[in-house]
């Protein structure tokens, strides 16, 4: 293997842990932009095509690249991302609680004779949840 290249199975093989394989295809087509393309005469039958990075194009636009993904200051992009699917996850988790209590409470008032409110708390527990749901689509849809 060269010193700028690695073959289709490795990435997939790397990165496995910590992407879906659609978006390690994505990843290889956003990179294609950046100078990375594939070279026939090293495809194998095993492993796949054979990508090689063109250097003089990638340090051209690498001020591009590093505007696209900003590294943290030692560069652990996957803490950066456990951590934003962590909090994405507690701030879920939050809404459905928060829409849980509200629900109750506005059923006790129900039963204590307290009309309105029952009502602004079992709206608010309604827009929660209706948040909630919201929330969970596109967190579903990104990942």
């Amino acid at each position: 293997m060269g010193k700028t290249g690695v073959y289709r199975a490795s990435l997939f093989e790397a990165l496995g842990p910590v992407a879906t394989q659609r978006q390690i295809r994505a990843a290889i087509a956003h990179a294609k932009h950046f100078g990375l393309h594939s070279v026939p005469s090293l495809r194998d039958a095993e492993l796949g095509t054979y990508y090689q990075l063109d250097l003089a194009k990638y340090q051209s636009l690498q001020h591009l690249v590093e505007a696209s993904a900003p590294l943290t200051a030692d560069g652990d992009v996957i803490a950066r991302y456990t951590h934003a699917t962590e909090t994405i996850a507690t701030m879920l988790n939050l809404g459905r609680g928060l829409g849980i209590v509200l629900a109750g409470a506005g059923g006790v008032c129900v039963f204590l004779g307290k009309p309105q409110v029952s009502f602004g708390l079992l709206s608010g527990a309604l827009s929660l949840g209706l948040l909630w749901l919201l929330q969970g689509a596109i967190a579903r849809r990104q990942s």
